[in-house]
């Protein structure tokens, strides 16, 4: 089953080049792309079929994407929503309206179908639990987290963190991709709200381990590289549980 979807940008040649991404990409069908927030609005009341997902720019004239997003919010049967814009600092705002994803201009192929396949299993889940109340449905779970380091927010793969160490009120974040930790304003608390439960795991007060990058246990102490990380007193219990599952 194809996945319905329109393109809305004020840039040409973005609009283009989107529309060239969706084109190629066998379980999407373009049924419309507009210039303006305002023309994709008056064009979604002509199209014959229910629209899935709406790739939209954000700093657009007249009406912006943000603008548009919630006025689609508003409809019986909203389509999902996958921002692109040349700003990153829309992140936060996008996820307030609940956008499926961003796409950081100038993406490319790769970047744009991951973030189609996240629609493309939203779509499948939304149509195996169709006879299931949508409140029971759980969301797609995100593969990243966006992180604001110095005066711009990053992008973080979850895959890429090894571990997590707490700072008072910063965290330290740990990747597999480079030897040069991120450094974020926050607490490790809200840090651990943004992980998901089946991947991360709160060992210690200051320390936060990504469960498949473990190499080696060591009654209360985990291997992860050259790091070796102290259970806490208080995180025992939790670790525990996570050795049976694992043992």
């Amino acid at each position: 089953m194809p996945i319905t979807c329109i393109a809305v940008d004020d840039e040409p040649l973005a609009l283009a080049l989107l529309c060239t991404f969706i084109e190629q990409t066998p379980f999407l069908k373009l049924l419309g792309r507009y210039g303006s927030g305002v023309e994709a609005l008056q064009g979604l009341h002509e199209l014959t079929e229910p629209v899935d997902v709406a790739f939209l720019d954000i700093q657009m004239q007249e009406l912006t994407g943000l603008e548009m997003a919630r006025g689609l919010s508003q409809q019986a049967s909203p389509p999902r929503i996958i921002f692109t814009t040349a700003f990153p600092q829309y992140a936060l705002e996008g996820y307030k309206v609940d956008a499926l994803d961003y796409l950081v201009k100038p993406f490319n192929y790769e970047e744009f179908l991951r973030a189609a396949n996240k629609a493309r299993a939203y779509a499948e889940l939304a149509h195996a639990g169709a006879a299931t109340p949508p409140e029971a449905l759980p969301a797609p779970e995100e593969d990243y987290l966006f992180l604001k380091v110095e005066y711009q927010l990053v992008r973080v793969a979850l895959s890429d963190i090894l571990y997590i160490e707490g700072l008072k009120d910063y965290v330290k974040v740990h990747l597999k991709s480079t030897p040069r930790a991120l450094l974020s304003l926050m607490s490790l608390r809200a840090m651990e709200e943004k992980l998901p439960a089946r991947r991360f795991l709160r060992i210690h007060r200051s320390f936060i381990v990504a469960l498949d990058k473990i190499e080696a246990v060591r009654r209360l102490t985990v291997q992860i590289g050259s790091e070796t990380i102290p259970v806490g007193e208080q995180y025992k219990e939790a670790f525990q549980q996570f050795l049976s599952r694992w043992s």
